[in-house]
């Protein structure tokens, strides 16, 4: 005889915050958006495929927040991988290269072979031109003086406007589109729906909510985390933040160098920061710029201790 087995109703997950929010644009930069376009999943949904055999109402709601931190702090990312969301973006093309290495998401870009391009780029203020960083070769650090930064605007506002306007110009002389479009700047926005579940969405965020991140994709990647995803699973995001953006992580050698400058053996600290070749020095004895040794001076500063070397 067959075995007889009820089960309980499945009800769609529903979280109001995000709700209000489907299809409204988020503004990032001057011209470009983020929507939310669908989302599947809640909080809820991580917790039930953690546990797999799940009734709704035997659990209380902190044993599900515990379990959910206790899944992000261990890695466990499986059950992340039940929600998903879909975005609506519209982003620069220089900013879209870096996206699109991200290849854990569903995509569809918009196409400049069958329609015209956006007529918008992204615009520079005067005050907002970044100079190169001596240490971080792809980084930038500080800003150049607001009366060169004007010069630059105003030659980057006639590049631009010359671009398109040589654009229009071929597709009014009857050139294909695909053709035509081949000189447009990588500041022409593009438009993309972008599918991706929560677990490599967070990753993502990890990578690009970091100060060492470009500015620009910063900007999208601080608002998709704290405007949509702390909406839509408020209890995964918070554990995110608690155990990937605000923690921080040590290896062998880091935690062999803070229990030593944390013991006040300042010179044992010395010597194993030698060791991993941290500590080149010049001709006149001065430490030279070493990028691993400079990530970890942030870590010491962030719990509270300063590198004996400095």
């Amino acid at each position: 005889m067959a075995e007889t087995r009820t089960f309980e109703p499945i009800v769609r997950p529903v979280v109001p915050a995000l709700d209000v929010m489907l299809g409204e644009p988020i503004r990032v930069l001057d011209e470009g958006f983020v929507r939310v376009v669908d989302y599947m999943g809640d909080d809820a949904a991580i917790v039930q495929a953690a546990r797999v055999s799940y009734g709704k109402g035997t659990r209380r709601l902190q044993e599900d927040r515990a379990l959910l931190r206790y899944l992000m702090r261990h890695d466990h990312t499986t059950p992340f991988e039940m929600c998903e969301i879909k975005l609506h973006l519209r982003v620069p093309m220089d900013i879209w290269r870096q996206w699109i290495r991200h290849r854990t998401a569903n995509v569809n870009e918009y196409s400049t072979r069958y329609s015209e391009a956006i007529d918008a780029a992204q615009r520079t203020e005067p005050g907002a031109w970044r100079t190169q960083s001596s240490v971080n070769r792809q980084g930038s650090a500080g800003r150049l003086p607001e009366d060169v930064g004007a010069r630059l605007s105003a030659e980057e506002r006639e590049f631009q406007d010359r671009a398109r306007e040589m654009y229009e110009t071929r597709l009014t002389a009857g050139v294909a589109r695909e053709q035509a479009r081949k000189d447009l700047p990588l500041a022409t926005f593009t438009e993309a729906y972008w599918k991706i579940d929560l677990h490599n969405l967070l990753h993502f965020l990890h990578l690009r909510m970091d100060i060492h991140a470009q500015q620009e994709i910063r900007e999208y990647a601080n608002t998709i985390g704290e405007q949509i995803v702390a909406r839509w699973v408020p209890m995964a995001w918070e554990a995110f933040v608690d155990y990937r953006r605000r923690s921080t992580r040590l290896s062998r050698a880091e935690s062999a160098i803070v229990a030593a400058v944390a013991s006040g053996n300042a010179q044992a600290a010395v010597r194993l920061a030698d060791e991993e070749g941290w500590l080149p020095r010049n001709d006149q004895g001065q430490l030279k710029s070493n990028l691993e040794r400079a990530e970890f001076e942030e870590k010491l500063a962030a719990l509270g201790l300063r590198a004996p070397w400095s």
